[in-house]
């Protein structure tokens, strides 16, 4: 079993019974609440990185200019281990 966390929230009384007589305060609930939170914020994130590289898209490389990239990444990951 996983481990659980326990966390206490302030709201609104009237938002914390509403929520309560929902079920929302379930462990499976508010687990899900958070989870898709959590998935939309990352959509966001993704979305404003689109947004950025459509306002200023990087110039098109070669395929010698990729493999140039490539090859510098594996000889910096192979320096970083030791090799």
């Amino acid at each position: 079993m996983r481990g659980m966390a326990t966390v206490h929230l302030i709201l609104p009384d009237d938002l914390a019974e509403s929520a309560t007589r929902l079920g929302l305060f379930q462990p499976a609930a508010s687990e899900a609440m958070v989870r898709d939170a959590i998935r939309r914020q990352a959509g966001a994130e993704l979305r404003a990185i689109r947004e950025r590289l459509q306002a200023d898209p990087l110039p098109p490389m070669s395929e010698a200019e990729i493999q140039e990239e490539i090859d510098a990444v594996r000889a910096e990951k192979r320096r970083a281990a030791g090799r």
